[in-house]
């Protein structure tokens, strides 16, 4: 019998200074049993630093390889936003650059590994998909604190993010590069 995924409920209270986004979130988010804490929290923390009307997780969560976890569709769906999580490869970003008129990847990872990846194939648009770094250490320090039920206050400022989580603050860097040199 397969393993379910987990359901966590995350109430983010959202304030993205940079972009002047203030919101409430409440998020139901399925983990998969074969996603790690730190993929969960990027992808999460995706979607909020993301957050404009027409947002959405993928309704086939990280097994859906043909959409991205997180989209933004305008009111007749179409897609406008195709936002990664991760290190996708090549293929998929070259996908995603046609499917959609912007691109973003959120990660934890080294990105330089992007890069080489992306030098690896022709990607269409490759210039213009942004990439956002979260500092590792953070996500760690927040895997911690994750309950099935948790409530986080997110503060992005000046490219550092700040997670308030039962009253204790953590932080670091979230860094804003690309797959090109």
């Amino acid at each position: 019998m397969a393993a379910q995924a987990t359901i966590h409920r995350f109430v983010l209270q959202l304030s993205d200074v940079d972009r002047q986004v203030y919101e409430t979130l409440d998020l139901r988010v399925a983990r998969h049993p074969s996603e790690t804490m730190r993929y969960l929290l990027t992808r999460t923390f995706a979607y909020a630093l993301s957050y404009e009307d027409g947002i959405a997780f993928s309704k086939g969560g990280i097994s859906a390889t043909d959409e991205p976890p997180v989209s933004i569709r305008d009111a007749t769906g179409v897609l406008r936003a195709w936002i990664d999580v991760g290190a996708p490869s090549a293929d998929r970003l070259h996908k995603a650059s046609k499917a959609a008129d912007r691109v973003s990847v959120f990660t934890h990872g080294d990105l330089a590994l992007l890069r080489r990846e992306a030098a690896s194939r022709a990607i269409h648009k490759v210039e213009a998909i942004e990439i956002w770094r979260i500092d590792p250490a953070l996500l760690d320090a927040l895997e911690r604190k994750v309950e099935r039920h948790t409530s986080f206050d997110v503060l992005r400022s000046d490219g550092v993010l700040y997670v308030t989580v039962d009253g204790v603050t953590y932080d670091g860097a979230i860094t804003q590069g690309t797959l090109v040199d």
